[in-house]
């Protein structure tokens, strides 16, 4: 049963990440209605004893809390400001919660538009990956006022283990969260070619990735996505083409501030690659699949 003291949530977007996150809050005892263009997603949070409703708008009205962790700016755009969005639905002292990976400049742009309609919002982009998601075991880079902060502290609390208070100003979490996404995109794509050079030379894959990981080269994302690689099971946690946007991002916001990026100009042509392949919404470990079609390898491991 909900918590009569919690705030109503209303949460857009049940994909992977959206989907544990929402599920967490309705374990912590949250009222939450959720919604996601894919009525299956739906259906699988009713399943976990979510609400499912059909618009945006429906999952706004009469929230305390509206939650984002849609894709892009593009899809927060329209669930926010477009034909049956969520803003008009809102009541007027209703908090947004923008967690999905944008621009810092689309964060701020947004805030400003939201509060000339008089109401707050929390830049709160997340990572951690799917587990974490479900496990209310998030890292949450947060920024906004002192209000948003406060209003929202029940729903950070049940959702993250880390939260990261970053400023007074929308945009300052979105800028570190790319900055993570910089080191997280050139980390998988590391990962990939260090993994289909040793295969190339001759080293067993199982074994290299048992080796490195327990070595200094290694890093969270290696040990997360190369068992990807070695299974050959590229089931989307996080899309190739999340990194084709998010790496976009990086390099967007490099070339205003009129600052070089090299390593992650090269990451973001790998999953750019991958994806003029056909691996787009495969999951991010899938750019390993660049390399085995250019070096002729396969780093699959056979299981018997």
């Amino acid at each position: 049963m909900a918590n009569k003291q919690a705030p109503r949530i209303g949460f857009i977007g049940l994909g992977a990440m959206g989907m544990g996150m929402a599920t967490t809050l309705v374990r912590a005892g949250f009222s939450v209605k959720g919604y996601d263009i894919n009525p299956q997603a739906g259906e699988r949070f009713v399943a976990a004893g979510g609400a499912s409703v059909e618009s945006a708008a429906e999952a706004a009205r009469n929230a305390d809390v509206l939650i984002l962790m849609v894709v892009a700016a593009e899809q927060a755009e329209e669930a926010l400001f477009g034909a049956g969005g969520g803003t008009a639905a809102l009541p007027a002292d209703a908090l947004v919660m923008l967690c999905s990976t944008v621009a810092p400049a689309y964060a701020r742009q947004t805030a400003a538009r939201l509060r000339t309609l008089g109401l707050e919002m929390l830049d709160a982009p997340v990572s951690g990956g799917v587990a974490r998601a479900a496990e209310g075991k998030l890292s949450i880079m947060a920024s906004g006022s002192p209000a948003a902060f406060t209003r929202a502290e029940p729903v950070l609390a049940a959702l993250a283990e880390h939260v990261y208070r970053l400023g007074d100003e929308c945009g300052q979490g979105s800028t570190v969260k790319m900055v993570n996404q910089l080191l997280a995109g050139v980390h998988i794509a590391a990962a990939a070619e260090a993994l289909a050079l040793g295969v190339k030379a001759g080293v067993d894959p199982q074994q290299l990735y048992d080796v490195i990981s327990n070595s200094a080269g290694s890093s969270w994302m290696f040990q997360n996505r190369v068992p990807h690689m070695l299974a050959g099971d590229y089931t989307p946690l996080s899309a190739v083409e999340i990194f084709v946007k998010d790496l976009g991002i990086v390099l967007e916001t490099g070339k205003a501030q009129r600052f070089p990026l090299p390593l992650a100009a090269a990451a973001h042509q790998m999953f750019l690659m991958a994806a003029a392949a056909g691996y787009g919404r495969l999951d991010d470990s899938a750019v390993v699949k660049v390399f085995e079609q250019l070096a002729g390898i396969s780093v699959k491991v056979e299981r018997e």
